[in-house]
């Protein structure tokens, strides 16, 4: 791992630095390049123009660990909410949620029922539930709440992390339930026994497991979706996916809001289906943190935004 990204992930869990970094108005302008605003209402004013380009949309609100179970109660109502404006809207956009942020450190039992209450809520406005996943020290927990989700309700997907070294078993584990799958590179800090620290392993580990989730779709096992931002990763995808005859229908991409966006217009309009993650909320120094650590080079637009007026 680079002395940058360690740097940017040790930062990521500082609460001095994000009392302080996130009072600072060019910190605010540099986080508008990957966050639309900090209400419901921001992301879904951005996933109406993604729609208009002919772009879905996911929406995650910002925020992890939560230490009292009022709060995420909170959080379930504001997902419930969530999904009848998006209905309201008639937008094709999905809802993301992390499992900590309705109480998953106070209760599996408790997160559980919140999570049943916003997927039986996802099938009744016609929509999608998907559960992200956090570091390594949830991925059991988190699985065994995908499965008993997934026992109950179709429309539910799950992330997976391939800078995990688990994850190609965990992936076969779940065949069975006919999942969900969306791969992700992984964005925490993980000591290299439990994840590859180098960018070249981890790429390498991506496109091993993103050929057998292919694989598995031209089987009918599960139905992969592919978020990343590496250019030369999707090409390798999308020429994989041809090879099979998958119907371009059958897998997505998935792209962060603010990266890319010439090149998911240019997927879309080759006819792969594009999917842009849009965050919101106030609690946004951690996740902001991780994604200049997927890419320490954006630290220099940070940078610049200081200057700017």
């Amino acid at each position: 791992m680079s002395i940058a990204r360690s740097l940017l992930l040790g930062a990521s869990r500082s609460r001095w630095l994000a009392e302080r970094f996130m009072r600072q108005p060019f910190a605010r302008r540099a986080v508008r390049r990957f966050m639309p605003g900090e209400e419901l209402s921001d992301a879904l004013r951005a996933a109406g123009t993604l729609q208009g380009d002919g772009i879905g949309s996911l929406v995650t609100r910002l925020g992890e660990s939560l230490t009292g179970e009022s709060q995420a109660d909170a959080v379930r109502d504001h997902y419930l909410a969530a999904f009848d404006e998006i209905h309201a809207r008639g937008l094709p956009t999905r809802v993301s949620v992390k499992p900590t942020q309705l109480g998953l450190d106070l209760s599996i039992d408790a997160c559980i029922g919140h999570l049943d209450a916003l997927a039986a809520k996802a099938v009744q406005t016609g929509n999608e539930l998907w559960i992200d996943m956090e570091d390594s020290s949830y991925v059991d927990r988190t699985l065994d709440i995908y499965r008993r989700l997934k026992a109950r309700y179709a429309p539910i997907g799950l992330a997976i992390q391939a800078y995990l070294r688990r994850t190609p078993a965990d992936i076969e584990s779940l065949l069975p339930m006919h999942p969900i799958i969306r791969l992700v590179k992984g964005a925490y800090a993980e000591p290299p026994h439990v994840a590859f620290p180098a960018k070249r392993d981890v790429d390498l580990a991506f496109v091993a497991i993103a050929e057998r989730l292919l694989e598995g779709a031209s089987r009918a096992e599960l139905t992969p979706i592919f978020g990343t931002h590496d250019m030369s990763i999707v090409r390798h995808v999308n020429a994989r996916a041809d090879a099979l005859k998958l119907a371009r229908t059958s897998y997505e991409i998935h792209m962060l809001y603010g990266i890319r966006a010439t090149e998911q217009k240019q997927l879309v309009a080759d006819g792969r289906t594009v999917k842009c993650l849009i965050s919101y909320g106030a609690q946004w120094f951690p996740w902001y943190m991780r994604r200049l650590a997927e890419r320490p080079a954006n630290v220099g637009f940070v940078v610049r935004s200081m200057f700017m007026k």
